[in-house]
């Protein structure tokens, strides 16, 4: 195994709170309208791309809206931009307004239990969902992927890093908290194997309906660590009190987090020419930079793609 490190991010600044009109729940950071019909995004003016307009949905043209699922809390993608509002900010909400201004309709977001995502979009309930999903094949045999992203789990540990937490493997014997139905909560069972293996004795793996509940119990001391998405991780040990109650644990041997994979905007099969006027705008917005400064806001330029990608699993 190389040599192992832990380090401390520095606190970073918060989110600014200006608002949006762009959806229903109403938005918050530097998302705004701009003059001639444009919307304003990280700074950059989007105009609509009439032929992606055109080509999208009848159901969705004649809405003007496309229904986005996420669940919120889970910073950088998701956050409120004040605790107790409903005014939400982050990188999914800020992609999700650039590529509503590209196809001249609205991104509304509306926040949903990660677990019930995909079974309210199989309902009918939303036509879409931003929430760091990983594309996974179990998941594309019910929904459709755009790719915008590509991440690893991360292992986020109490300040200090009491536990000497620096590798997967540390926390083979030890509780840890985990989001349930996550690609991390996969991976802390799919370990289970090695930890035996190994004589260190199995992960004590508690399940948490929400990140931020995960999170707690972290702080709480009933976990010795939280395995969740490397930038969510990252933003986190950033943030909270000011990058004083979290480390981040870098471990040299998986330097994109572990078991790095595609992150997707969730489509309903029922609507391929959604998917596909998404793909063909987020595609847009990677070759005119957008992408780019938003990713940049929230710190995780590296998680980018250069080609939107459809359904591109790993598993």
């Amino acid at each position: 195994m190389n040599a192992r490190t832990v380090r401390r991010l520095a606190a970073a600044a918060a989110v600014s709170t200006a608002l949006t009109a762009l959806t229903a729940c109403s938005g918050g950071d530097d998302t705004a309208p701009a003059a001639n019909g444009e919307v304003a995004v990280a700074g950059v003016k989007i105009a609509e791309d009439g032929a992606l307009h055109d080509a999208l949905p009848e159901e969705i043209k004649k809405a003007g809206t496309v229904k986005v699922a996420t669940d919120v809390p889970y910073p950088p993608f998701e956050m409120y931009v004040k605790e107790g509002e409903s005014r939400l900010t982050g990188l999914d909400y800020d992609l999700g307004q650039a590529l509503g201004a590209k196809l001249g309709v609205r991104f509304e977001f509306t926040p949903q239990k990660f677990d019930g995502i995909v079974p309210a979009i199989q309902a009918g309930k939303f036509h879409a969902a931003m929430s760091a999903i990983t594309d996974n094949k179990e998941r594309q045999k019910v929904v459709d992927f755009v790719d915008y992203s590509r991440s690893g789990s991360g292992i986020l540990v109490a300040e200090g890093n009491p536990e000497k937490v620096a590798t997967l493997d540390d926390l083979c014997g030890r509780e840890v908290a985990v989001q349930t139905a996550t690609n991390q909560l996969d991976l802390l069972r799919s370990h289970q194997s090695a930890c035996r293996k190994a004589g260190r004795g199995g992960i004590g793996i508690q399940t948490y309906p929400k990140d931020s509940d995960a999170q707690l119990a972290l702080r709480s001391g009933k976990a010795v660590a939280q395995l969740l998405t490397g930038p969510a991780a990252g933003w986190t040990a950033r943030t909270a009190d000011g990058g004083k109650a979290f480390d981040l644990v870098e471990d040299p041997a998986a330097p994109g987090g572990y078991n790095a994979s595609p992150n997707g905007i969730v489509v309903s099969k029922r609507l391929p020419e959604l998917r596909d006027a998404i793909q063909k705008a987020l595609q847009a917005l990677i070759d005119d930079g957008t992408v780019t400064k938003i990713y940049d806001k929230y710190g995780v330029a590296s998680i980018a793609v250069e080609v939107a990608t459809k359904n591109a699993a790993v598993d």
